[in-house]
């Protein structure tokens, strides 16, 4: 089990998400914009530019709007009051009466300083456990290249299904993904 106080420089500890955490996990995201122009291969998708701060309100809006009506799940690593990281996850169907209402798709994001320190390990963990009850199956997107978020995934469970070629177009690079997925409950008997 992992814990939800994990020992680094910083201390951090998990908690659910805050309509306060806008601006920090907003400031977080945008950092991801730079950290692109020196490491094309950072490992999470972006829009071809930043949105603006109205976009990111509309976005976390109704990311909060999920998470108040059970169809996401957000877990925050906070040190010293400010949101440093967070795992979401969140339903793939557009409603809970869908048929496939019982999937839902995961990302994390952590501030770049405090990667490598077990943030992100301690969100997924945490993450999953919230999950449990709510969804079934769990599934996400990961950049071939990264091959530590991909070990990260697979000691959590989670299954490589297929390669998506050239998912994502980075000026004139592209990067595959390698789509991953965990059952969170045994499948029915057929």
């Amino acid at each position: 089990m992992t814990p939800d106080v994990a020992s680094t420089a910083a201390p951090f500890t998990l908690r659910e998400l805050r309509w306060s955490d806008l601006e920090s996990l907003r400031e977080t995201y945008y950092l991801l914009y730079d950290e692109r122009e020196t490491n094309p291969e950072i490992g999470i998708t972006l829009f071809a530019t930043r949105p603006s701060p109205a976009d990111e309100v509309a976005w976390f809006a109704q990311l909060y709007r999920a998470v108040l009506a059970g169809d996401a799940v957000c877990v925050v690593a906070d040190v010293d009051g400010r949101s440093v990281g967070s795992c979401t996850v969140r339903r793939a169907a557009p409603t809970a009466e869908s048929e496939g209402a019982h999937v839902a798709e995961l990302g994390i994001l952590v501030h770049r300083d405090y990667r490598g320190h077990g943030v992100g390990r301690a969100l997924l963990a945490r993450a999953l456990r919230e999950c449990e009850g709510r969804f079934e199956t769990v599934f996400l997107r990961v950049f071939s290249v990264n091959v530590r978020a991909r070990r990260l995934y697979e000691e959590f469970g989670f299954v490589r299904t297929g390669t998506l070629p050239r998912e994502i177009r980075r000026g004139n690079r592209y990067f595959d993904a390698e789509i991953m997925f965990k059952h969170l409950v045994a499948a029915p008997n057929r």
